[in-house]
């Protein structure tokens, strides 16, 4: 018999996976949200999730709770007389009454290799790292943050120029064929649950504001892997002045190079940065209001030329 899925889930990443899902033969007897937020130009147009769109287009009710404190929030979800719970990136830490409010509990799919990155921003964190590795893990949620026993682990390598965008794309579509198969596996009973480690727990930390600067006085694997974990978005940046005027400007993808020179001194035409151990060159950048460019069309717009300070 298919499963009856509530699906908890919110951003381009998850949409897939409630798909795959339905494409599966499952019932999704409801998909859960978060609440439409203000977007457009103006900021004042209230906009559903990505996912929110992806059910409506599926014909699936919708619910947005802000949270589960109010009771018949938490009622509501039991009388949908689910299976199991999929989440997958609902950004809401779950209390322990919806955790049991399914018959055979929340499973989440989760874009690390747990017990390292558990939190917020593991695509990003593994990058910035300079992580060689990652992958997509199902696991049956507890009342910890990313604690719960794992059920399947799926790795993918993270080459030295994979942005984070493209290593979302990867494991969003990873996870999708992931988390099909460990629901079949729990529909016939055979769904093993391995224990997490204890060693190796890092956290994931949401990116912040602060921490996306470029900083040059870093090795240049420092600052590479710095800007391929916040591509596309946030987006690493620099400051420079562009004939007096003060410029930031978003790199969204760079390569490391031999060179040396004071960090953040631009070694040649072609924008070679120098770091404090070797060199970047960054290949595709970005102003403010301006559209992403290539190297070599941004110099044209905005040269920056040998010699230049930026930071």
């Amino acid at each position: 018999m298919p499963l009856r899925i509530i699906f908890m889930g919110t951003p381009d990443f998850s949409a897939p996976v409630l798909k795959a899902l339905q494409s599966a033969g499952h019932e999704i007897v409801a998909v859960y949200s978060q609440p439409p937020r203000p977007a457009g130009r103006r900021g004042l147009e209230l906009t559903p999730s990505p996912v929110h769109k992806a059910a409506d287009e599926l014909g699936i009710p919708v619910r947005t709770p802000v949270n589960f404190k109010a009771a018949e929030d938490v009622e509501a979800f039991k009388a949908l007389g689910a299976d199991v719970a999929v989440v997958v990136a609902y950004g809401l830490l779950l209390p322990v009454s919806i955790l049991e409010g399914t018959r055979l509990g929340c499973y989440n799919g989760h874009a690390s290799l747990l017990p390292r990155w558990r939190g917020a921003a593991p695509i990003q964190r593994a990058i910035m790292a300079g992580d060689a590795k990652t992958g997509m893990m199902v696991m049956k949620m507890d009342k910890g943050l990313d604690t719960g026993p794992v059920a399947m682990t799926r790795e993918i390598a993270i080459s030295e120029t994979m942005t984070a965008g493209e290593l979302h794309d990867a494991l969003s579509e990873i996870g999708a064929g992931l988390m099909v198969e460990a629901m079949a596996a729990l529909e016939a009973g055979t769904l093993t649950l391995t224990p997490q480690s204890e060693d190796g727990v890092l956290y994931a930390a949401k990116i912040s504001k602060d921490e996306t600067r470029i900083d040059f006085s870093k090795p240049a694997a420092d600052v590479h892997n710095h800007i391929r974990g916040l591509a596309p978005f946030p987006g690493a940046w620099f400051e420079a002045d562009f004939g007096g005027r003060t410029e930031r400007v978003k790199v969204l993808a760079s390569e490391r190079v031999s060179g040396a020179g004071e960090p953040g001194t631009a070694l040649d035409d072609r924008l070679t940065i120098a770091c404090n151990e070797g060199a970047v060159r960054l290949l595709r950048l970005q102003k403010a209001g301006g559209k992403p460019l290539d190297a070599g069309d941004f110099l044209r717009g905005l040269p920056i030329v040998p010699g230049a300070r930026i930071g």
